[in-house]
C-alpha cells in the first residue's frame, strides 16, 4: 500500500497529478454526502421493516389479549403476562412434539449430509461418467412433479404411511442444495489437490474423506442449517401421513391447540370472547415456542454461512 493509499484511508486530502493538472483527492463531495446519508436511512428503515415484526411478536405473547386486540401493544408490551407460555407448555403433547421435531430434525440434517456432500463432490468432477444425464435426471424433478396422489401413493406402497420415515425420508436431499454443494467444491477445491493426493496414491474414498470434507466445513455447516430449518418447520408431511398423535412434530401439534382454541361450536357469547381472547395469545406464544430453537442455532453457524453461501453461489 503506497503513501496516498494510506493517506486516503486516513481520511487525509492527497494531491494527484492527472493530464498535467494536481487535483483533491479523498475529499468527500456533497454528493457523497448525500448518498451516504440516504443509504443509511433506507438501510435503517428496512431493518426496521424486518425486525419489528419479530419484535411484535415477542412484546403481543407476554401481552394482555385485551391490549393487544385494540392495537395498545405497539412498543412495549402491555399488562404483562405469560399465559399463553404456560398454557402451551403445562400441555404433555408440546414436549412430545418438541422430542419428536428434535428427532426428525437431528436424522435428517445426518442423513441429507450424508447424501447432499458426496453427490455433490461427485457431480462437481469432471470425470464422472455419465455426468450431463444425471445433471438432466436431477434437474427435471426441479420443475416438474407428480402432485400430491401419486406422492403419497409411492409413500403407501413402501409401507411408509404412518411411519416416522414419512417426515424423514421425502426430505433428505434438495436438489437446489445439492447444486449448491456441486458449485462449492467447484469453485473451492483445486484440481492439484486432488492430483497431488493421487501421486501420493490416495484414492477416491481417502481423498474425499481426508481433504475434502476436512475443507467443507463451511457448505456442510449451510447445508445443516438449511435442512434443518425447513424440517423443523415443516407441518405438512406430518400431517398428511401420520394418523398416530405420538409421532406428531411441535408444529403440528400448535397447530391442533390453535385450531381447537379457535373452535365456537356450541358456545355462549362470553365462552367464544374467552376462546377468541386465548387464541390470539396462543398464537403469538406459539410462534416464539417453535421458533426459538432455530433462533438460538442460527449464531453458532453464522460464521460458515456467509462463507458458504458465497463460495458456492459463484464459480469464476
Amino acid at each position: 500500500m503506497g503513501l496516498s493509499d494510506r493517506n486516503i484511508q486516513k481520511g487525509r486530502m492527497v494531491r494527484i497529478k492527472v493530464g498535467g493538472k494536481r487535483k483533491l483527492w479523498g475529499k468527500s463531495t456533497v454528493g457523497d454526502k448525500v448518498f451516504y446519508t440516504v443509504n443509511a436511512i433506507f438501510l435503517g428503515l428496512l431493518a426496521l421493516i424486518v425486525l419489528y415484526p419479530l419484535y411484535f411478536i415477542i412484546i403481543a405473547s407476554i401481552s394482555d389479549p385485551d391490549a393487544v386486540l385494540k392495537g395498545k401493544v405497539v412498543l412495549a408490551p402491555a399488562g404483562l403476562t405469560f399465559a399463553g407460555f404456560e398454557k402451551i407448555m403445562e400441555r404433555t403433547d408440546v414436549w412430545k412434539g418438541y422430542l419428536n421435531t428434535i428427532f426428525y430434525t437431528l436424522a435428517t440434517v445426518v442423513l441429507s449430509l450424508a447424501v447432499t456432500i458426496p453427490a455433490g463432490w461427485a457431480l462437481s468432477r469432471k470425470t464422472l461418467p455419465a455426468k450431463k444425464l444425471l445433471m438432466a435426471y436431477f434437474i427435471i424433478p426441479m420443475f416438474f412433479g407428480g402432485g400430491l396422489i401419486p406422492f403419497y401413493n409411492v409413500m403407501s406402497n413402501l409401507n411408509l404411511v404412518n411411519t416416522i420415515w414419512a417426515i424423514i425420508l421425502p426430505s433428505i436431499l434438495s436438489v437446489w442444495n445439492l447444486f449448491m454443494t456441486k458449485t462449492f467444491f467447484e469453485s473451492s477445491i483445486p484440481d492439484g489437490l486432488i492430483e497431488a493426493a493421487k501421486i501420493d496414491g490416495a484414492g477416491h474414498f481417502r481423498t474425499f474423506i481426508l481433504i475434502v470434507l476436512p475443507l467443507a466445513k463451511a457448505i456442510m455447516a449451510v447445508m445443516a442449517l438449511y435442512y434443518a430449518v425447513g424440517q423443523w418447520n415443516g407441518y405438512f408431511n406430518a400431517m398428511i401421513f401420520l394418523q398416530d398423535e405420538e409421532k406428531y412434530p411441535l408444529q403440528l401439534i400448535l397447530k391442533e391447540i390453535l385450531v381447537a382454541s379457535e373452535s365456537t361450536v356450541g358456545g355462549s357469547g362470553e365462552t367464544i370472547l374467552e376462546q377468541y381472547r386465548l387464541a390470539n395469545q396462543l398464537k403469538y406464544a406459539s410462534v416464539i415456542v417453535s421458533s426459538l430453537p432455530v433462533l438460538m442455532l442460527f449464531p453458532f453457524v453464522q460464521k460458515y454461512f456467509a462463507q458458504g453461501v458465497m463460495i458456492g453461489s459463484l464459480k469464476e
